[in-house]
């Protein structure tokens, strides 16, 4: 469905001034929810309300919000502060995400300031506001709280904001010129047999599926593997299964088999790709062997590929975690994953409402741990480190 922007904008430019911020927030999430796909960005966009407080709207809309008479009429009580301070929510809003409007990674969200940095700030822009404030409006924004509580989680690196900054500016170029931009990790590794697994599934009375009573791990089976990759742009996964080693050159192979599946058809033109990654594990940024084989990937392909790390004790962050691995452990929540072909069903299986899709297959190459990479071969590499923290943010040449 095409949206008329210019429409939209007109329509809560006349309905707006009449409505107070819940009736505001009901039409926003009963236009979003109408309208379908992209529909939230384009009410977002016509409405200025942030999307976080419309993607609220819509769910409310969704759950049935029921007609209440404790709306607070003329005279009754005191006003709110964003009445009488015109801009205010605006003004935070801006402030919690500056570099991430519209932006495909939208990384920055409760990774850079603690309410009471945004209340200093809004305090030195003019408004008359304290941290206890900005948290009660924020969670009327829709942002959790769970979130808010992560910000105490002991030391961070010193330019752990200011990365999350350079991987939003990062995935916006690369969005911009249509070339792929990709979040990875490995999930969690798990047993692969007749053994029970968290959650719940319908199933005729009084029938439920036998397991062993003790997670022993079989050596026949051992235990899956899982490699993801996310690609940010068209909200599509890949996964391979291996049964080996998490190593280095497992990661790239999962990477190399997304491009030949899915990739490759969806970006013909490219000639770069972004990967964001944590810091640590098979992809990690002092993985010698990642780099050497990011290497032999780039040279197959002719695609730079740029490399973003995420700072230090933020994996929680990698898009990757919330966009596809929690959906895939929905999805087999309840059931034992008894062999291969049932985890790569059903992780191939998976979808959501907002049009999540997947493909998997198991790797059954053998890949050797502790293989070391010398000096030489590491400089052998065609690398390029960024400005910024080179360690963190670099680029391998594919035709150097």
């Amino acid at each position: 469905m095409e949206i008329i922007a210019e429409e939209l904008k007109r329509f809560f430019g006349i309905v707006n001034p009449h409505l107070n911020e819940l009736q505001r927030r009901v039409v926003a999430g009963a236009m979003a929810s109408v309208l379908g796909r992209g529909g939230k960005t384009a009410v977002s966009d016509a409405s200025g309300m942030s999307r976080n407080t419309v993607i609220k709207a819509v769910s409310e809309v969704d759950a049935g919000i029921q007609p209440s008479m404790r709306l607070r009429q003329p005279g009754a009580g005191a006003k709110p502060l964003i009445e009488t301070q015109p801009g205010l929510l605006e003004a935070l809003d801006e402030l919690v995400h500056p570099d991430t409007r519209g932006n495909p990674m939208s990384l920055l969200r409760w990774t850079a300031k603690s309410t009471g940095h945004l209340a200093g700030e809004l305090v030195r822009q003019g408004y008359k506001i304290t941290d206890d404030t900005v948290g009660k409006l924020l969670k009327q924004m829709g942002f959790s709280l769970q979130s808010t509580s992560k910000q105490k989680e002991g030391s961070s690196h010193p330019d752990r904001d200011e990365q999350f900054r350079h991987i939003n500016k990062t995935a916006g170029a690369f969005t911009k010129k249509n070339e792929p931009v990709i979040s990875v990790d490995t999930k969690k590794k798990e047993l692969v047999g007749e053994y029970g697994n968290r959650g719940q599934e319908w199933q005729v009375g009084g029938e439920p599926e036998k397991v062993n009573t003790y997670d022993f791990p079989d050596p026949g089976m051992g235990k899956a593997v899982p490699y993801g990759i996310y690609d940010v742009t068209n909200n599509e996964g890949w996964v391979s299964v291996g049964d080996s080693g998490d190593t280095a050159e497992f990661a790239v192979n999962a990477i190399r088999t997304w491009w030949n599946a899915m990739g490759r058809e969806r970006f013909p033109e490219a000639t770069e790709l972004l990967i964001c990654a944590d810091g640590g594990g098979s992809n990690g940024h002092r993985v010698r062997a990642w780099k050497t084989n990011l290497a032999v990937f780039a040279k197959e392909t002719g695609l730079d590929i740029t490399v973003a790390h995420y700072p230090p004790g933020t994996s929680k962050w990698n898009k990757i975690e919330h966009r596809m691995f929690s959906f895939i452990t929905m999805n087999w929540r309840g059931r034992p994953l008894d062999s291969y072909r049932t985890v790569v069903e059903l992780i191939g299986s998976t979808t959501t409402k907002t049009g999540l899709r997947i493909k998997a297959a198991r790797d059954e190459e053998f890949y050797e741990t502790g293989i070391k990479v010398t000096d030489e071969q590491l400089a052998a590499v065609p690398l390029r480190p960024h400005k910024f923290h080179g360690d963190w943010n670099y680029t391998v040449l594919s035709n150097a």
